[in-house]
């Protein structure tokens, strides 16, 4: 069956299946209008989060893995990340959101440092929350909408909450996976960038199950970072006027802008500025044409990329100087208001992949009408009506850098991080000690004033009020390439990689002790348990997909479609051990654990049951013969010149060979006849 026939099919049956949607998602969400191409697409992932106390874990969700782990961008050159991730401080409310806390706590653990080979002892002074669902739930192409409550407070600087995606072939915070794979979105051979870009359109057996002369990467998506903090009025480097709390919509592409780039700070210089003597006093910066910005957007002037440069020694990776490259942030700045902060606002990506794709970014507000006309409002959470902040072309990055519109298959991220790099003081005085200790006095200098107490006051939190995907079944409807859903599409792999490459997606020691994998079995029950309830027993389940699939089209677009639901109770019950069945994984001595009912999974039954059963390059590849999977061998001219210098030496060898023997032989013949002449009788 040809690949795009399969992956349509697959996508067919997985919206009927509907394999990642939230039972409790509305049916009047099951599809959206697409505010681009103005066609409907189809909900294909939704979490709702309507159970209250789920547990994100590793190993405990089916599509989320909250990390428990240090960011490895702390112990690189230059990085500022001062949070530890702890997976307790995600969980979900009793009114139906996911919270992710913040809050300062010192952690402390053992680092073993492999330059002078020894353990030395590392601690954080924060904690903080991370949900990814990296080779869970995958996605190329879409709709991905999002209901957002930002934390902290807007005017103190210092937290960095954001929602993004990444390309699967990379893990966000684990930088061994990420190494010269961040963030390539080029298809290309070029030589000279072949060393920075690890899987590269020039590499004629990129192996792991990798398509030969295909260009590779883990493309970064950012579909919305939030930067508080009290400017003082608006920057005058931005146009429009925009000032703090503002959020980024950004796109991290490699390969990036070298020569003439535009400098941090300032917005690009589009012309060149000339004197009244004709002399070029300011020439015209290098940067992405095209770029759509409406409403209260402007380019984002503080941030134009990264340059990945050479490692040092005491760093996660080794990066050498020919593997050093730029990469670029192509993105603006939106106003946010303090009521983001309070009250929950949609934002919107559409995510229309690789080559001729585009992406734009989309926010919510509401029309006005005044004497000076219809203008529109945001920041209040009652806007209804899309209103379109960013568009980026694929043109724009084919035209300039030969990059692409993203066409990988990216999992969903959110976290708070706290950064020195984002929000905290920049000028802090010549005497103050750079340390990050809220409960050290000589530290309050690098912090804005209010950051301790409000990181002490237990109540930081981001909440989502949903996440959903929307796709298209048609691929003549939109631009771009088609949209697939799964991590590990057989037109652009990743399953074989990830388990040639286990280690750079697995924690640094001491945690990884604890790993067998890079993401543990899903837990069927198990957990520890009293009473029924504790295994969710008492949870109505009110299965909207269920009811939504047995609906017609004409029913589910008329009055009173959610009085169709199909309706069970209970997700799991308390049972003693032995009427478990077989345990593989440790609950001490409990005399009792939750034991889920079908469809529910996790310690305490509290997780639908989501299978991923998209179609599997590394599936695929295992039905075909080893035969069939042998590349041709083609000789280039150095190789057969150096054949042909082997043949003739073996060749001069053999007869050189030859002639000794038969030259042995002739003399053992003659000295045989003159033997047998010597004892032979005379017959006269």
């Amino acid at each position: 069956m040809d690949i795009r026939m399969f992956v349509l099919f697959a996508w067919v049956c997985n919206v009927v299946s509907a394999g990642f949607i939230d039972m409790d998602t509305p049916i009047d969400k099951r599809k959206t209008k697409s505010l681009v191409d103005g066609t409907m697409y189809d909900l294909v992932m939704s979490d709702e989060f309507n159970v209250p106390n789920r547990t994100f874990k590793d190993g405990h969700d089916p599509v989320w893995t909250a990390l428990d782990k240090s960011d490895d961008d702390a112990s690189s050159a230059g990085g500022g990340s001062l949070q530890f991730y702890n997976s307790s401080f995600v969980t979900t409310t009793e009114n139906g959101m996911l919270k992710m806390s913040a809050q300062a706590e010192k952690t402390e653990w053992n680092r073993y440092d492999h330059v002078k080979k020894e353990w030395k002892k590392e601690k954080t002074y924060f904690k903080s929350g991370m949900v990814q669902s990296w080779d869970k739930f995958c996605f190329t192409g879409g709709i991905v909408e999002i209901d957002i409550i930002f934390p902290g407070n807007p005017y103190v600087g210092g937290l960095w909450p954001a929602v993004w995606m990444l390309g699967n072939l990379g893990r966000a915070t684990y930088e061994a996976s990420t190494n010269n794979i961040w963030p390539w979105s080029f298809d290309k051979c070029d030589r000279e960038l072949q060393d920075a870009q690890h899987l590269s359109a020039c590499n004629k057996q990129n192996h792991y199950g990798m398509h030969p002369n295909q260009g590779r990467g883990a493309t970064e998506i950012d579909i919305i970072e939030v930067m508080t903090g009290d400017s003082g009025g608006p920057f005058e480097e931005t146009d429009p006027p925009i000032e703090l709390p503002y959020a980024d919509f950004t796109l991290q592409v490699a390969p990036g802008v070298i020569k003439n780039r535009p400098h941090s700070g300032d917005a690009p210089v589009r012309k060149d500025t000339i004197t009244k003597r004709g002399e070029v006093e300011f020439r015209a910066q290098t940067w992405y044409d095209d770029l759509v910005l409406e409403g209260n957007t402007s380019i984002n002037p503080f941030f134009y990329g990264t340059y990945l440069a050479e490692t040092k020694p005491n760093e996660p990776v080794t990066r050498t100087k020919k593997q050093a490259f730029q990469a670029d942030a192509v993105g603006v700045v939106h106003q946010l208001t303090p009521a983001h902060f309070n009250q929950s606002h949609t934002f919107r990506l559409e995510w229309q992949p690789g080559r001729g794709g585009r992406l734009d970014w989309f926010v919510k507000a509401h029309k006005i009408e005044s004497t000076n006309g219809t203008s529109s409002i945001e920041g209040d959470g009652e806007g209804q009506d899309w209103v379109r902040a960013f568009s980026l072309k694929d043109e724009s990055l084919d035209k300039l850098m030969g990059s692409k519109i993203p066409i990988e298959p990216s999992h969903l991220i959110m976290n708070i991080a706290i950064s020195s790099t984002w929000g905290f003081p920049y000028d802090t005085p010549a005497w103050c000690e750079k340390c990050f200790d809220c409960e050290d006095p000589k530290c309050a200098c690098s912090f804005h004033s209010g950051f301790c107490s409000m990181m002490n006051s237990g109540k930081v939190a981001m909440y989502l009020d949903s996440i959903r995907v929307y796709q298209s079944n048609d691929p003549t409807a939109h631009v771009g390439a088609n949209h697939t859903l799964g991590c590990d599409p057989p037109e652009f792999p990743t399953k074989e990689w990830i388990e040639g490459h286990e280690y750079r997606y697995m924690r640094n020691p001491p945690f990884v002790l604890e790993d067998k994998k890079p993401l543990r079995k899903v837990q069927f029950g198990g957990g520890i348990c009293k009473t029924d309830r504790d295994c969710g027993a008492h949870i109505k389940n009110i299965n909207l997909t269920e009811s939504y699939n047995r609906m017609s089209e004409q029913r589910r677009t008329s009055d009173g479609d959610q009085q169709q639901v199909v309706t069970t109770e209970g997700r799991g019950k308390c049972v003693k051990r032995k009427d478990f069945g077989k345990l593989y994984f440790s609950v001490g001595q409990a005399e009792s654990v939750c034991k889920c009912n079908e469809g529910f999974t996790g310690p305490y039954c509290k997780a639908q049951n989501h299978i991923d059963d998209y179609p599997s390059a590394k599936k695929l590849n295992a039905r075909i013969s080893p035969f069939d999977t042998i590349h041709q061998f083609v000789l280039t001219p150095s190789m057969v010149i150096i054949l042909t210098l082997l043949f003739a030496v073996m060749l001069v060898l053999t007869v050189l060979q030859v002639t000794k023997r038969r030259s042995l032989r002739k003399k053992i013949d003659i000295n045989f006849t003159t033997t047998e002449n010597s004892i032979s009788p005379k017959l006269y």
